[in-house]
């Protein structure tokens, strides 16, 4: 999500602001905000996951362990599916609209 701001930044400053989102984006995803930003997203996930199972009913470690296969594949699951929509809006989704309201990244974009 560091370069979403960048892509905002442009669609209300026009094409004036594109070396300005540029560099705003590096600075953001370059830096600690980056790891700030996976952590408070595994925090949230984690979190998400704990309310779900107890509005199922699995409130205790003794229901985990009677659920554990349960637990397991519906975390494995929202994990993966998280990262590839992760994946598939960071690196391409964005990619592509940035480069639609033109931004400098098509030379290092992921299929070049």
């Amino acid at each position: 999500m560091c370069c979403l701001p960048s892509v905002i930044w442009v669609l209300f400053a026009g094409s004036s602001a594109i070396i300005a989102a540029d560099q705003l984006s590096n600075n953001l995803y370059y830096s600690w905000v980056r790891w700030a930003l996976y952590g408070v997203s595994a925090a949230m996930l984690t979190w998400g996951l704990v309310l779900f199972f107890r509005s199922k009913g699995i409130c205790t470690f003794d229901d985990v362990t009677r659920e554990r296969r349960r637990v397991i594949n519906t975390t494995l699951a929202t994990f993966t599916i998280t990262i590839l929509f992760y994946l598939a809006w960071n690196y391409v989704v964005l990619e592509i609209v940035g480069i639609a309201v033109g931004l400098p990244w098509e030379d290092s974009a992921f299929w070049n």
